[in-house]
């Protein structure tokens, strides 16, 4: 059963999420704030993370950024409208995707199982992407550069592997988003570049001169050819 910290101040917010994911077969921890949640972080050891923005004692983000100095554990952001700015440097820092309130609880449900399936893979995805020194595991979901692992988010590996299986096919952003599972919606655009600049640093490597990923202007992006 996979363990869900949902960390949200709201206190009729997490009971609905509460029931409906244990009606789902997921086991539910739950924080007010957001020192409250990095504690159950470390002590719980969860699947993965639903993460209010707007939380006492500590903010949202600076919780995200406590969490990815240690774990790469999937983290979906609960966001209000207004927050854009917040939204974007939250998926800068690493969260895989975000929930605009008010939210369809059907909704949240559908991207937790898309973002858990991309973490932790599944039996059709395997084998070895091998593209100039970068090598892809699509079955353990490991990347290493050059001899040293990457250390990736669920949503950067699928948008890695998904351009790396394709070289110098170009993908629109609307395309990116519906091969990794992701919704398009609001500030589509925006995502996409934000985990591609994301990937960009950590694909610059030792010797800081290789650009995997290639920006077809007009359309998107591309993985570049051999």
């Amino acid at each position: 059963m996979k363990k869900i910290l949902v960390v949200e101040d709201e206190g009729k917010i997490v009971r609905l999420i509460r029931d409906y994911l244990e009606k789902e077969d997921y086991s539910v921890i739950d924080a007010r704030d957001g020192e409250e949640g990095l504690t159950a972080f470390q002590r719980q050891e969860p699947d993965l993370i639903i993460l209010d923005l707007m939380l006492p004692k500590l903010g949202g983000l600076e919780v995200a950024k406590e969490i990815r100095k240690e774990s790469q554990v999937p983290i979906i952001m609960l966001t209000a409208k207004s927050e854009e700015a917040d939204r974007v440097t939250g998926l800068e820092i690493g969260a895989d995707d975000y929930v605009t309130k008010p939210f369809s609880l059907r909704e949240l449900a559908a991207r937790i199982k898309a973002v858990l399936r991309r973490s932790g893979g599944s039996p059709e995805e395997s084998g070895v992407i091998d593209r100039g020194g970068l090598y892809i595991n699509t079955e353990s979901h490991r990347v290493e550069l050059d001899g040293e692992e990457l250390d990736l988010t669920p949503t950067e590996f699928d948008l890695l592997s998904t351009l790396a299986e394709n070289p110098g096919r170009a993908f629109t952003r609307k395309g990116l988003l519906e091969e990794i599972g992701r919704y398009p919606g609001e500030n589509m655009t925006r995502i996409i570049d934000t985990h591609v600049k994301n990937l960009r640093k950590k694909l610059e490597g030792s010797e800081g001169e290789k650009e995997f990923i290639e920006t077809v202007h007009g359309v998107g992006y591309r993985f570049r050819r051999d």
